[in-house]
């Protein structure tokens, strides 16, 4: 009985974000955030402020598991 090798569809997006480091990908999600939320009601510094406490605790999380 032979094995047939399955042909998998990669979506590019996924691949791009696979290949970048958490921190890449976190950046890279605040920047799709920023652009998101460009048109509303908040202000760049209130989505900035945002982004900072996100950051922020994501590296502490990290820094406290790293230990």
């Amino acid at each position: 009985m032979e094995m047939g090798v399955a042909a998998k569809r990669i979506d590019p997006e996924d691949y791009v974000l696979s290949v970048l480091s958490p921190e890449d990908r976190l950046d890279a999600a605040f920047n799709v955030a920023r652009e998101a939320f460009k048109k509303t009601k908040l202000t760049m510094k209130d989505i900035d402020k945002a982004v900072e406490s996100v950051r922020r605790k994501a590296y502490e999380e990290k820094k406290e598991s790293s230990r």
